[in-house]
């Protein structure tokens, strides 16, 4: 999603954001370890809704997927919802993460949904909530990031 910085904020529609993340041909490599797909867009409530792909070879002992992969999750859809609050101008790399995971996950389709709580110059708040294929709450999120533009980020 290079090309997306170039773009004058507000240039892009929901629409457009949405298929760019569908269409994309390069996605990062730990998005497609998740199964990571973009459902909807909603730029003007800072929001975005995903699906994550989760994998038996995630599953703990217990044939649950095991929590570190479920807060990869949570993270993808919070961060991903700060890069829409940016106008796509920004990423939005991840200071700290609190989750609660309130029922066991399972293998199978998770729905994700991402929205930023307060988008500042220097900080985002965000938060995030996993759901199963029942639309039962598996597991939340709150984080705390840096709107970072693109380009500008280094590791």
């Amino acid at each position: 999603m290079a090309d997306v910085a170039s773009e004058t904020p507000l240039q892009l529609t929901d629409e457009q954001i949405l298929s760019r993340f569908q269409n994309s041909k390069n996605p990062p490599p730990g998005s497609a370890l998740l199964g990571f797909k973009m459902i909807a867009v909603d730029r003007e409530a800072k929001q975005v809704e995903v699906t994550f792909d989760a994998k038996t070879d995630f599953c703990n002992p217990m044939r649950q997927i095991q929590g570190g992969y479920l807060c990869a999750m949570l993270d993808e859809c919070m961060s991903v919802a700060g890069m829409v609050a940016s106008d796509m101008t920004c990423v939005l790399p991840t200071l700290e993460m609190k989750t609660s995971f309130l029922r066991p996950a399972l293998p199978g389709t998770l729905r994700g949904v991402g929205r930023v709580i307060k988008y500042g110059r220097t900080i985002a708040f965000t938060e995030g909530e996993l759901y199963d294929s029942e639309n039962r709450l598996l597991a939340k999120a709150t984080a705390t990031a840096i709107p970072t533009p693109f380009g500008k980020f280094k590791a």
